[in-house]
């Protein structure tokens, strides 16, 4: 079992390739249909990195995430069983070593993914499109995962070890769903940890108070059901 998010919270950085795995799985399970006009050979889209980065911080952050599955439960939006995973992320043999904390900037948790883009791109898994005119407000960035791309997925979710972030991005997908970036922001900007972070240092893990959600809710630490619900 893992110990807390916050104790001992050195962490190594997680490397390029690391960070480009994550996007591209992102952009295969939380990305929309590819429509006419879009790159030739590409499947799926995430039209904004605003979007991109709320929903890497919910993939990098497993207690925000079981967080975030548990207020679903509690809205009627996901079944009873999503707690036990909830439980899993928090105490799972593996979330600990798939917890990379981001800084906060103006706009939330934000990280430079140029270099994790260009790495897909190199390797023609995914494309890189801005839209709008140079130094207009409405200037934005695309992702787009080609069939290539898509392909790698699906091999990574044949394996044993990798497959943990295919799992991981299927639940970002269920809590993010079609919400656009500035929506998903504010839903993480509600935690007051987050929101109290200062301007380039690290969001602070809630598993602490997540697993006391859980408690309340009669779900033990490891993902068992206690008292009288058992």
């Amino acid at each position: 079992m893992m110990g807390d998010f916050s104790v001992g919270s050195e962490r190594p950085s997680a490397t390029r390739t690391q960070h480009a795995i994550r996007i591209m799985v992102l952009l295969d399970r939380c990305g929309e249909a590819t429509i006419d006009g879009d790159p030739d050979s590409s499947v799926r889209v995430v039209r904004s990195e605003l979007r991109l980065q709320a929903m890497d911080f919910w993939m990098r952050n497993p207690d925000y995430l079981a967080d975030e599955l548990i207020s679903q439960v509690q809205s009627g939006n996901l079944d009873s069983s999503y707690l036990t995973t909830s439980s899993d992320l928090l105490d799972g043999a593996e979330p600990d070593l798939h917890w990379y904390p981001m800084p906060r900037w103006f706009y939330g948790a934000y990280e430079a993914i140029d270099d994790a883009v260009a790495l897909l791109e190199t390797y023609g898994l995914a494309t890189f499109r801005r839209s709008g005119e140079v130094g207009s407000k409405s200037q934005r960035n695309m992702l787009f995962l080609n069939e290539k791309g898509a392909k790698a997925v699906v091999e990574l979710e044949k394996d044993p070890v990798l497959s943990w972030y295919t799992r991981q991005a299927g639940l970002v997908a269920l809590v993010a769903k079609d919400t656009v970036g500035s929506k998903l922001k504010e839903r993480q900007y509600e935690q007051a940890t987050y929101a109290g972070t200062e301007l380039g240092l690290e969001i602070a893990s809630i598993s602490d108070r997540v697993r006391k959600r859980l408690s309340e809710l009669g779900v033990s630490a490891i993902g068992g059901v206690t008292g009288d619900e058992a």
